[in-house]
């Protein structure tokens, strides 16, 4: 008996040890937020291969808010997750597999808007793909 407490003791402080270093890598790997103020660009590309750019300048850190005070995006990201209408066009993966991609200076973006931090100078784009498979 006293074995296995042993065991299941030595197996709690691995696993604590194991979260902290995961976390610790975490912070220090994170993606570094910009304070100040900052002007970005972003480039709707709708589903018929039009185009419409806005300029944004903005003291936000993260991509969302700017996307939801300028009235790029209609839906609110922070209570959907994601969002499905920009600029006027809708992408519904349920409908027909097309979801807005969103590239960060020209490279898919590595996190969703709510998180992505933006620098000045940033061109964002987003365009109305659909998923083709593969």
């Amino acid at each position: 008996m006293k074995s296995n407490n042993k065991m299941v003791a030595l197996g709690a402080v691995v696993l604590a040890v194991l979260v902290a270093v995961l976390a610790a890598v975490w912070f220090n790997t994170r993606p570094a937020t910009s304070e100040g103020e900052k002007t970005i660009t972003v480039e709707v590309v709708h589903k018929d291969g039009s185009k419409k750019t806005f300029t944004c300048a903005t003291t936000e850190e993260f991509l969302a808010p700017v996307l939801v005070n300028e009235k790029i995006v209609e839906d609110d990201p922070y209570e959907t997750g994601m969002f499905f209408v920009v600029d006027g066009e809708k992408a519904a993966y349920e409908e027909d597999q097309s979801y807005w991609a969103v590239l960060q200076n020209g490279e898919y973006a590595q996190l969703g808007i709510t998180e992505l931090p933006i620098q000045d100078g940033d061109a964002i784009s987003l365009v109305y793909t659909v998923y083709t498979g593969g």
